[in-house]
């Protein structure tokens, strides 16, 4: 069994990702959980790939493991890609999921629903040491509701619809949501990869 650090607190992301992985050989370890308090990367990068990377090599040169860290977000068209990389503190440095949707919805106030198409886009890198094993990106298309539905997931699940199943991501079960969601998609194209790395490499 390998050990695998995750550079996150997020519940919610970490019961995702660790239903996406289930089945390798890997223990996920998270900075909660983390013998002594580790120093939180900064998010300044303009890309999500950037944001993950960086996070992933602060943490894996921070802890000596094996580290696969995220970064994503919601890119609105027509807010010119906006929240993107600032999606988590779009309202604010200290922002509540509840902050950022209605900060959302009052930047959409004029928007028809017809132009309120959106995607949601995670990029994963894993890294050790000071290197760059794999990474993988996964997107979804959608649409910015007029109001949240569903008390599911997180973030702007609540506000993202899926116009073919006629849902939020809120109203999703965790098993859908992980089908049809940028992340789940990042994390298939992930895992193949990451169960090779960990045939073929020396990974304690």
């Amino acid at each position: 069994m390998h050990t695998l650090f995750v550079g996150s607190s997020n519940q919610k992301k970490l019961s995702e990702l660790s239903e996406a992985l289930a089945g390798l050989p890997v223990r996920l370890l998270t900075p909660r959980e983390w013998p002594t308090p580790l120093p939180i990367p900064a998010e300044n990068e303009i890309t999500f790939f950037g944001n993950a990377r960086a996070k992933a090599l602060a943490y894996a040169n921070a802890t000596g493991e094996l580290t696969l860290a995220d970064d994503s977000g919601l890119e609105v068209q027509a807010l010119d890609g906006a929240p993107g990389v600032h999606s988590a503190r779009f309202a604010g440095p200290h922002a509540t999921d509840v902050d950022n949707n209605r900060l959302l919805l009052e930047r959409l106030r004029h928007v028809p629903l017809e132009r309120r198409l959106a995607r949601f886009v995670c990029c994963l890198v894993v890294a050790r040491g000071s290197e760059i094993l794999i990474s993988a990106e996964g997107t979804c298309e959608g649409v910015i509701s007029l109001l949240p539905r569903g008390a599911s997931g997180f973030g702007y699940d609540p506000l993202f619809h899926l116009p073919e199943l006629g849902k939020s991501f809120a109203e999703l079960d965790s098993k859908e949501k992980l089908e049809r969601s940028h992340r789940g998609r990042a994390l298939r194209a992930l895992r193949p990869r990451l169960e090779a790395l960990l045939l073929t490499r020396s990974v304690p």
